[in-house]
């Protein structure tokens, strides 16, 4: 499974990209804000980190105003993959930009029909995000089961793409239910890494071994 890091913060990035395991990254306009940057600024610095598909969303909500954006964004690195909501006007957009092959991330889903429709439209990830579903008393990560069933009875080629993860459990979870990617927060990376038993087994190796050199 891909892991990508769902951030805009740039020191977070280097620093998961430092450790060979970042795959991609995902932004939207809620994690721009955050860093009070130019967003198209930001976008060319994580370009220039990260050799991999960086997803950027419109903030249009119409269809040509969609198809606007994403030629601006497109024109910034080949990397840049398009992300729209699943709306109307979203998948009208996603069957266009495909056409023209960009690559298109269509965002917000948070049902197995939905995902079909944006695999129709020729999406190459679809965004169910399992957290908000949790958050209601729903299983996000059935939801993940049940795409990756429905695209592999029909051999659909859009990746599945686990997002709004809460924590490392999400992350096995999403990997074991059969997801493409999984894009997280750059602090579940460092709650994977950091595992009680690895440290108290690293400080016995290291005091057995301060033991040998008296």
């Amino acid at each position: 499974m891909k892991i990508f890091l769902d951030t805009a913060d740039i020191a977070e990035i280097r620093e998961a990209a430092s450790l060979g395991i970042l795959d991609g990254v995902t932004t939207n306009p809620s994690l721009v804000a955050k860093e009070g940057r130019d967003f198209f600024t930001v976008l060319r610095e994580i370009v220039s980190i990260v050799n991999g598909p960086i997803s950027a969303e419109v903030t249009a909500t119409d269809r040509d105003g969609m198809l606007r954006e994403a030629d601006a964004l497109a024109a910034i690195h080949p990397n840049i993959v398009i992300k729209v909501p699943l709306t109307l006007a979203g998948l009208q957009a996603c069957k266009t930009l495909r056409a023209k092959d960009l690559r298109v991330n269509v965002t917000l889903c948070f049902s197995p029909s939905q995902a079909l429709l944006a695999a129709k439209a020729g999406a190459s990830y679809i965004s169910p995000f399992v957290g908000r579903l949790d958050d209601i008393s729903q299983d996000g990560m059935e939801l993940i089961g049940q795409i990756r069933t429905i695209y592999d009875n029909y051999g659909f080629e859009t990746e599945i793409l686990a997002a709004s993860i809460r924590h490392p459990l999400h992350v096995v979870q999403a990997a074991l239910a059969g997801a493409d990617v999984a894009t997280m927060p750059y602090k579940v990376v460092t709650q994977i890494l950091h595992h009680p038993l690895t440290d108290i087994g690293l400080e016995k190796f290291l005091a057995d071994w301060r033991k040998q050199q008296k």
